[in-house]
């Protein structure tokens, strides 16, 4: 089989690799989509996302769909030639934050395409992947396959929103239209939210925004506007930040209002420009991070994207072959042509 390697940064390597052995309770998958993500976007151009720094080469890719093409012994629940979303991570399930409910900060947790470990986790772009039949979750014979593939930044997109509550009838404030930030606002409208303002530093992507349900876009710029909202203690029920960026956060802990809920998703660079964290005490606003996700959000993520429930292919802008894999990830980090832009096998 072939696979694009990350030798360095900027650097992807094709490269023939021998296909993955099965072991019991195992199968292997013929990929056949995956989604290029902010995080792999970061190992490319930086060689570590956060504070995960590339040790030695590394497949990229996490966001995958593709086949059964073997099953290995006592695999039951699925066949040879169907067609599933891979969840990429595998928790071990004994772990104090495993038994406490919180699989997503395993200790030793085993995430595809990931730094987090040495060796290195070896992602999904590359044309067989070995993983646990647990990891699968059907979709119909006729699915396509890329859309299969957006369950993962939509299973982020849910889990971050229920650590917001019910958004039921909420206002509510996107800070940050990238590729997961436009994912949130959908589910988030999805969950009943009364009005969705959106804030970007670019039109491009708030034009996306509009598209996925936002109800009001504001650009990055507009200081006076954002001024109002930090007015009389707040406007937003509930802040999402998914900037990654001081300024971003600075925002949304000046628009929400008092007593409300600030959930950060963007990955915050350290030793940046200072936060006005005071404000988290002075209104009472209840600061919460979201990271990752758990089992149940990717299967509910796959069932909301298979029923229809949560559209997300207006985000779908490019797909290039794996053996375009370095021009692939030249266009994702152009937001001015791009949003979600995906790699096809075979």
């Amino acid at each position: 089989m072939i696979a694009a390697v990350l030798h360095e940064p900027k650097k992807i390597v094709i490269e023939e690799h021998e296909r993955p052995q099965l072991s019991p309770g195992h199968v292997l998958i013929s990929v056949r989509a995956g989604g290029i993500c902010g995080s792999d976007l970061a190992y490319y151009f930086k060689g570590k996302s956060g504070d995960f720094a590339m040790r030695e080469p590394l497949v990229l890719g996490h966001e995958v769909a593709g086949e059964v093409a073997a099953l290995g012994e006592g695999v039951s629940g699925l066949r040879v030639g169907e067609r599933v979303a891979v969840n990429p991570s595998v928790s071990c399930g004994a772990c104090r934050f495993c038994m406490k409910g919180m699989p997503n900060q395993c200790l030793k947790m085993r995430f595809m395409g990931s730094a987090s470990v040495f060796p290195h986790v070896q992602g999904t772009f590359r044309e067989f992947i070995a993983v646990s039949a647990r990891q699968c979750v059907p979709v119909p014979d006729s699915f396509d396959f890329a859309q299969a593939s957006m369950a993962e930044p939509l299973a982020v997109a849910l889990h971050a929103l229920g650590h917001a509550g019910s958004l039921l009838g909420a206002r509510v404030l996107m800070v940050g239209c990238g590729p997961i930030g436009c994912i949130l606002i959908a589910a988030a409208k999805r969950a009943g939210v009364h009005k969705l303002t959106a804030v970007d530093l670019a039109q491009k992507a708030l034009d996306m925004a509009s598209r996925l349900g936002a109800d009001e876009t504001l650009l990055a710029d507009d200081q006076a506007a954002i001024d109002r909202w930090s007015e009389n203690r707040g406007t937003f029920d509930v802040v999402i930040e998914a900037s990654g960026s001081p300024a971003g956060l600075n925002t949304a802990l000046r628009a929400v209002a008092a007593g409300g809920s600030v959930v950060q998703v963007g990955n915050m660079p350290a030793g940046q420009s200072l936060v006005a964290t005071n404000l988290i005490m002075a209104k009472e606003v209840r600061y919460q991070g979201s990271f990752r996700f758990n089992s149940n959000d990717y299967a509910v993520a796959v069932d909301e994207i298979v029923a229809r429930k949560i559209d997300l292919r207006p985000l779908m802008t490019h797909t290039f072959a794996l053996e375009e894999a370095n021009h692939a990830f030249a266009v994702a980090l152009d937001r001015s042509q791009s949003m979600k832009v995906h790699l096809r096998f075979g």
